[in-house]
C-alpha cells in the first residue's frame, strides 16, 4: 500500500468517525449539542482536523443526512421485498419508513428538517437522496392509478408518511394509532 493511499484511508477513517460521533451525540442530546469543539473533544482531533474534513456542522448534518438516507432506503427495500402483492408490499414500506423514523430521530431531522447544505428534487440532488425516493418509487409506483404520474403520487404518499412520523414524535398525534392511520393511508391514497 502506498503512503498515498494509506493516508486516504486514514482520512476517510476519520471522516467517518466525525460522522458516527455526530450521530451519536446528537441522538443522545440533540442536534444543539453537536459543536465542532464538542466533537472535537470527544474524537480526540483538533478542531483544525475536523475541520479540515467539513467546513462545519452543515456539512456534518449533510453528511449524516446521506448516511441515513442510504441507511433508510436499505431498511424499506428489505421490508418490502419480503412482502407479497401491492398491499402487503406498501403497508411495509409504510411500517419500515415510520419506524425509521422513530428508530432514528436525529437521523431523521439532518435529512429532513436541517440544513445539511443539499439539494433536493434538482439535478444536483445526491445520489443517496436519489436512491431514498427510488426505493420508495419502486412500491407505490405500481399502485399510483391510472393517469396519476407515479413520482407524483410517491411524493404525496411521501409527504403523509412524513407527516405521520413528524406529528406523532411531536406528540400531536399518539403512537397507539399509527396501524390504523397506516391501513387508512394505504387503503385510500394507495386503494389497494
Amino acid at each position: 500500500m502506498s503512503v498515498q493511499e494509506r493516508k486516504e484511508r486514514e482520512r476517510a477513517g476519520r471522516e467517518r468517525l466525525i460522522v458516527a460521533t455526530a450521530r451519536e451525540l446528537a441522538e443522545q442530546q440533540g442536534w444543539d449539542a453537536v459543536t465542532t469543539r464538542r466533537l472535537a473533544e470527544r474524537i480526540e482531533y483538533s478542531q483544525p482536523v475536523l475541520y479540515s474534513h467539513f467546513r462545519g456542522k452543515r456539512e456534518i448534518i449533510g453528511a449524516v443526512a446521506l448516511e441515513g438516507a442510504a441507511e433508510m432506503a436499505a431498511a424499506l427495500r428489505a421490508a418490502t421485498s419480503a412482502a407479497d402483492g401491492p398491499r402487503p408490499r406498501v403497508t411495509a414500506l409504510a411500517h419500515a419508513y415510520l419506524d425509521f423514523a422513530a428508530g432514528n430521530p436525529a437521523v431523521y431531522d439532518a435529512m429532513f428538517q436541517l440544513d445539511g447544505g443539499l439539494a433536493f428534487a434538482d439535478e444536483d440532488t445526491p445520489e443517496p437522496l436519489k436512491d431514498a425516493f427510488a426505493a420508495l418509487l419502486e412500491s407505490l409506483g405500481e399502485v399510483a392509478g391510472d393517469g396519476v404520474h407515479p413520482g407524483l403520487f410517491t411524493e404525496v404518499f411521501w409527504a403523509a408518511l412524513h407527516g405521520l412520523a413528524t406529528l406523532t414524535r411531536a406528540g400531536r398525534l399518539p403512537p397507539e394509532d399509527t396501524e390504523p392511520r397506516v391501513e387508512l393511508l394505504v387503503e385510500r391514497l394507495a386503494m389497494v
